[in-house]
């Protein structure tokens, strides 16, 4: 597993608690271990210098300061010499009494900025260091050095908290993303080494959709809000998403035990709900494992980031080792297909009414349509069950609104069914139609608004006579929005849009909630530059607009 091993040290007691640790995981992975230790010699010679006036008169001529300078320097260096070779001696010790073979590494610089430049230069495959050093700040949860290290090195690399060997469960934090598949193989190769038990838990945040479509809800126009402010949303997120991401979250924890059983170890699982970083951390503390295992990056993070935030935080906070896994793994088809054989099949017809669910809640509703089927032990979803599981998930008004039609009666066969199933415009008798033009634009904007798209351009289309929603017909109330919102805009006192309105607009709410929306927005735009300086290029023709024409 890990062969080569760099243990940075500098005698502090979560330093020596790595060096312990470190000779285990050595002796049962029959790995080599590197230790290294920095000094800065270099900022004592200019702490002397900044004392040079202080020094008494004949110390003061420049041949007489150079020699005083090298005696200083020469003092200083050896002695941080001796000192650093007194803590390799402690690691190298050990080390022989382990039988493990080891080399030293003495670095002179800066510290952090040392140990990542031999961790990039050498092929470790396992950094560990202590959460914090000899200059530890009272109060403070990790030392700059770990901080700074772990921000920069793309090793695995274990923080160490305590001294307590793997003797107890090893927890493993899964959420589907590469990184912590890969931490799930690391898991159970320890546990394997040191005979202890590995439990992987998931945690899903119900209530995130809910809440960002009500905060997306409560900056709408009025007009817009009333199209997406309805009771049966709620049951809509209870129902559908909160079931069907139960369903996604336990599918990463099966393909978790599945890896793990193909590593030979049975591995047992446990489904978190509420925010991922806080039901981890008490599941953690509730349950005192050995091990934190947890990866870099999670499913949700951006691209560029150094560490996630759920990551970062448990680094802080967990009160026990935490390993933290760079690699990545994809599961294997095999056991891909071994995680979806208990899936049922789908009807043609059952598929082709999927259709209907809005976009943003398609996988989720598959797993609760699902889940409802099994709950009716049936072992295919037809049209009949995909009619029974929508009409038991969400009441007839919900339906409605989201132009769901059900004409049809039970008992009815698969093709009259089906019928009765459709997404047609309350008012007329004729289906609103869509170039295919217009839809491959609606389907490059973000999921969570595609369905207001869908029911505001068939409102505006039955509103303007249309029977046909073109390219050119949603350009124009494209512009139409964003001129309402332009007016909205200056009322608030913007004068045009950049990136650093979020910022005032966060500014005007004490509202945290639309706080952090405002701030998955700016994420998104950031994130796609050509298309934000695309969105900033359009406000702006509206803001240099007078208000009479825009009213």
């Amino acid at each position: 597993m890990y062969k080569e091993i760099l243990l940075p040290i500098d005698n502090s007691r979560y330093s020596v608690f790595g060096i312990d640790i470190g000779i285990e995981l050595a002796r049962k992975f029959q790995s080599h271990i590197t230790g290294n230790h920095v000094y800065a010699a270099r900022l004592h010679d200019n702490r002397f210098k900044q004392m040079e006036s202080g020094l008494p008169e004949k110390y003061q001529e420049e041949k007489e300061l150079q020699r005083q300078r090298d005696i200083h320097a020469g003092l200083i260096t050896k002695g941080l010499e001796i000192i650093s070779d007194s803590f390799l001696d402690v690691l190298e010790q050990k080390c022989k009494a382990a039988n493990i073979q080891c080399k030293r590494r003495l670095l002179e610089g800066k510290n952090y900025a040392k140990i990542v430049e031999d961790v990039k230069s050498n092929p470790y495959d396992l950094v560990i260091m202590g959460i914090q050093g000899l200059g530890a700040v009272n109060g403070s949860m990790i030392g700059s050095v770990c901080e700074r290290v772990v921000r920069r090195v793309k090793t695995d690399i274990l923080i160490t908290k305590n001294n307590r060997l793997f003797d107890k469960k090893i927890i493993v934090a899964v959420d589907g993303s590469p990184n912590s598949m890969a931490a799930v193989k690391s898991a159970v190769a320890i546990a394997k080494a040191f005979g202890t038990a590995v439990e992987a838990v998931s945690a899903f945040d119900p209530n995130f959709h809910y809440v960002a479509f009500k905060n997306i809800a409560d900056v709408l126009s009025e007009e817009a809000g009333k199209m997406f402010r309805f009771k049966e949303q709620e049951q809509l997120h209870e129902e559908i998403i909160d079931k069907g991401m139960a369903k996604i979250y336990q599918e990463h924890l099966d393909t978790a035990k599945e890896i793990a059983r193909m590593d030979g170890l049975d591995i047992t699982t446990k489904l978190l709900s509420g925010k991922p970083y806080d039901e981890i951390l008490k599941y953690v503390k509730d349950n005192s494992p050995s091990l934190l295992v947890i990866g870099r990056l999670g499913v949700h993070s951006a691209n560029g980031l150094d560490i996630g935030s759920n990551t970062e935080n448990l680094l802080r906070f967990a009160p026990c080792n935490i390993l933290i896994v760079s690699r990545d793994y994809t599961p294997s088809e095999e056991i891909k297909k071994d995680i979806k054989k208990d899936s049922l099949p789908w009807t043609k017809d059952a598929e082709a009414r999927l259709e209907i669910i809005p976009a943003f809640v398609r996988g989720m509703a598959i797993k609760a349509i699902e889940g409802f089927a099994r709950d009716k032990g049936a072992k295919e979803i037809t049209a009949d069950i995909m009619e029974a599981a929508v009409e038991k998930l969400l009441p007839a008004s919900a339906r409605e609104k989201m132009g769901i039609k059900k004409t049809g009666n039970k008992g009815q066969g698969s093709e009259e069914a089906a019928a009765g199933f459709s997404q047609r415009n309350d008012t007329t008798d004729e289906e609103i139609k869509w170039e295919e033009e217009a839809l491959k634009r609606v389907e490059n904007a973000p999921e969570f608004v595609r369905p207001g798209i869908y029911k505001l351009m068939k409102k505006k289309a039955k509103e303007h006579g249309y029977k046909v929603i073109t390219s050119k017909f949603l350009s124009e109330i494209r512009d139409e929005s964003m001129m309402m919102v332009t007016k909205r805009m200056k009322k608030l006192g913007f004068d045009d849009l950049t990136m650093m309105a979020f910022d005032k607009a966060k500014d005007k709410t004490n509202d945290p909630k639309k706080k952090e929306v405002i701030d998955e927005i700016k994420q998104f735009l950031s994130e796609r530059t050509g298309k934000n300086e695309e969105i900033i290029k359009k406000f702006e023709k509206y803001f240099k607009m007078p208000s009479e024409k825009k009213s």
